[in-house]
């Protein structure tokens, strides 16, 4: 392994999409926003978890932007290892909430904290990049 260049860095000049930052971005924000839906339903007066059903929905979009711009995209490529584990884990974060009397749902929360670790770990790897275009454009 001579080659020094890392594989998120590849391509700088093309720079990275704006729609692959703002789903990056948007994941662990959303991810977090799970979380607090979650203890307000729980800990909160209407116990309606609505909220947190359809923002787990919609959380599938950052999530696919990234899988797919990882896979279409080939400077994009580097972030696949990261964005496809984003992707399986919310699968898995589906799988688990998936109906009502599942004896997993326990999982659910301990998948959450995966997931948003991984989501905070490509983001931190998608403003590298940022910074590394920026600092070439210099």
């Amino acid at each position: 392994m001579t080659d020094t260049v890392h594989d998120t860095l590849t391509d700088l000049a093309r720079g990275t999409p704006v729609w692959f930052t703002l789903s990056g971005r948007l994941l662990p924000a959303a991810l977090l926003a799970q979380f607090l839906t979650a203890g307000l339903a729980l800990f909160g007066e209407t116990g309606d978890w609505t909220v947190h059903a359809g923002l787990g929905s919609a959380i599938s979009l950052p999530v696919l932007c990234l899988a797919g711009g990882a896979l279409a995209i080939p400077r994009l490529r580097g972030f696949g290892w990261w964005a496809g584990l984003a992707a399986l884990l919310y699968l898995v974060q589906v799988a688990l909430a998936a109906g009502e009397a599942s004896r997993f749902l326990a999982f659910h929360p301990a998948n959450g904290a995966l997931l948003l670790s991984v989501s905070l770990v490509l983001l931190a790897k998608i403003e590298r990049r940022r910074a590394r275009v920026r600092k070439a454009a210099t």
